[in-house]
C-alpha cells in the first residue's frame, strides 16, 4: 500500500488531538481569566473597603481633632482660670503673708510689752523686797542701839554715887514709834520730865556716849511716864546745864528709813531691864559665851553659809560680825578648828563686803591673797583655825559657825 495512502486513515486522530489541545487552551484562558477577573474583583473589593476606611478614618479623624480642639480650647480656658485663681490665690497669700507680718510685729511688740511688763514687775517685787529687808535691818539696828542705849542707862545708873540700892528701873521697853522723823527736834520734846533730881551729878559719865545713836528714835516713847516721882525734888540745882549739849546731832543720816513696824518682832533680842542698880549687864543664854558687850555662840555641825545663817536667826542671834582685833583674837581662841562661817558677804555686789549688823567694814584680817573670789564664785567668808579670813563658795559645807547677840542685863 501507498504510503499517501495510509496517511489520510490517520487524519481525523490528528483532528481530534488538536481540538482538545484547543479546548484546554480555551479553558486555561476561561480559567485564567476568572482568575484574573477575580482577582480585579478582590482588589476593586479591597480598593473600596480601603476607600470606605479611609473615609471613615477621616470622619473619625476629623472629630477627633475636633474634639481635641475642644479640649485644648477647655484646656486653655481651665488654665486661664487656673491662672487668675493662682493670682488671686498668690494675693491672698500677699495679704496673708502681710497679715503674719502685722501679726509678727504686734507679738513682738506685745511679747516686748510683756517683758517690760515682767521686768517692771520683777524690778517693783525686787523693790519691795529689798525696802522690806531694809526696813527689817533697820529695825534690828534700831533694836539693837536701843538696847545698847538702855544697857548705858543700867551702867549709868549704877554709877550714881546717890544710887539707892532696889530702886527699879522700868521693866520693859515700850513699843518702838512707827515714824522716825527726818530731823532731829533742836527742842526738848515735851514727854521729858522738866525737873532733874538733886542728885544728878552736873557733868555726864565718861562711859555714856555723848551723842544720840543715829538710828535711836528721836522721840520719847509715849509709855515713858511724864512726870517725876514725888520722892523726887521738883526743883533743878543751879549747876545743872539747862541748854542741850552741842554735841546732839541736828541732822540723821538719810540711811534710816522713815517708817518702820510697829511692833517688835518676839525674835528680836530680849529688851527687858528688871535687876537692881549696881549690876552689870553680861547676861548670855545658856550654852552662849560672853565676851565684852555681846554673847556668842560656836555652833558645830555640817552646814552651808545660808544654813548657819537661819540656824543663827533661830537662836535669836545673827552670824557673827568682827569689828576689832580683840574681838578677833577671842573668837580664834574659841572657834572650830576646821573652819567657821561668819556674817560677812558680797552677794549683792561683788567686791563690797557687808556685815550681818550692817556696820561697815572697819576692821579686816584677810588671809594672804585674798578675798579672790575664785572657782565657782565666792562670796561668803570663812574664819580659818588661824583666824585669818577667807572668802568661799556659799554652797560649801563648813562643820563651824559663830553667831553673836547682845547681852543683856
Amino acid at each position: 500500500m501507498d504510503p499517501h495512502s495510509q496517511e489520510f486513515p490517520k487524519f481525523p486522530g490528528r483532528r481530534r488531538q488538536c481540538c482538545q489541545r484547543g479546548t484546554l487552551l480555551a479553558l486555561l484562558g476561561l480559567v485564567t481569566t476568572a482568575m484574573w477577573a477575580g482577582l480585579l474583583t478582590l482588589l476593586l473589593l479591597w480598593h473600596w473597603e480601603t476607600v470606605q476606611k479611609l473615609k471613615q478614618l477621616e470622619k473619625t479623624a476629623a472629630q477627633n481633632v475636633s474634639q481635641v480642639s475642644k479640649d485644648l480650647e477647655r484646656h486653655k480656658g481651665e488654665q486661664v482660670a487656673q491662672e487668675s485663681q493662682a493670682a488671686k490665690m498668690s494675693q491672698s497669700m500677699e495679704k496673708i503673708q502681710d497679715e503674719q507680718n502685722r501679726m509678727k510685729s504686734q507679738d513682738s511688740e506685745l511679747s516686748r510689752n510683756l517683758n517690760g511688763l515682767r521686768e517692771d514687775l520683777s524690778d517693783l517685787q525686787s523693790q519691795g523686797l529689798n525696802e522690806r529687808r531694809a526696813a527689817l535691818h533697820a529695825l534690828d539696828r534700831l533694836q539693837e542701839e536701843v538696847a545698847k542705849l538702855w544697857i548705858e542707862l543700867r551702867v549709868s545708873n549704877a554709877r550714881r554715887p546717890g544710887a539707892t540700892p532696889r530702886k527699879m528701873l522700868p521693866p520693859t521697853l515700850p513699843i518702838v514709834p512707827t515714824t522716825v522723823p527726818a530731823m532731829v527736834p533742836t527742842t526738848v520734846p515735851a514727854t521729858v520730865p522738866t525737873t532733874v533730881p538733886a542728885t544728878v551729878p552736873t557733868t555726864v559719865p565718861a562711859t555714856v556716849p555723848t551723842t544720840v545713836p543715829t538710828t535711836v528714835p528721836t522721840t520719847v516713847p509715849t509709855t515713858v511716864p511724864t512726870t517725876v516721882p514725888a520722892t523726887v525734888p521738883t526743883t533743878v540745882p543751879a549747876t545743872v546745864p539747862t541748854t542741850v549739849p552741842a554735841t546732839v546731832p541736828i541732822t540723821v543720816p538719810t540711811t534710816v528709813p522713815t517708817t518702820v513696824s510697829a511692833m517688835v518682832p518676839s525674835s528680836a533680842v530680849p529688851l527687858s531691864l528688871s535687876s537692881t542698880p549696881g549690876t552689870t549687864c553680861n547676861t548670855c543664854p545658856d550654852d552662849w559665851v560672853h565676851f565684852q558687850k555681846k554673847c556668842y555662840y560656836f555652833g558645830e555641825g555640817p552646814k552651808r553659809w545660808i544654813q548657819a545663817r537661819f540656824a543663827c536667826s533661830k537662836l535669836h542671834g545673827r552670824l557673827v560680825s568682827i569689828h576689832s582685833q580683840e574681838e578677833q583674837d577671842f573668837l580664834t581662841r574659841h572657834a572650830n578648828k576646821k573652819g567657821s562661817w561668819i556674817g560677812l558677804r558680797d552677794l549683792n555686789i561683788e567686791g563690797e563686803f557687808v556685815w550681818m549688823d550692817q556696820n561697815p567694814l572697819d576692821y579686816s584680817n584677810w588671809q594672804p591673797g585674798e578675798p579672790n573670789n575664785g572657782g565657782q564664785g565666792e562670796d561668803c567668808v570663812m574664819m580659818r583655825a588661824s583666824g585669818h579670813w577667807n572668802d568661799a563658795f556659799c554652797g560649801s559645807y563648813l562643820d563651824g559657825w559663830v553667831c553673836d547677840r547682845l547681852v543683856t542685863c
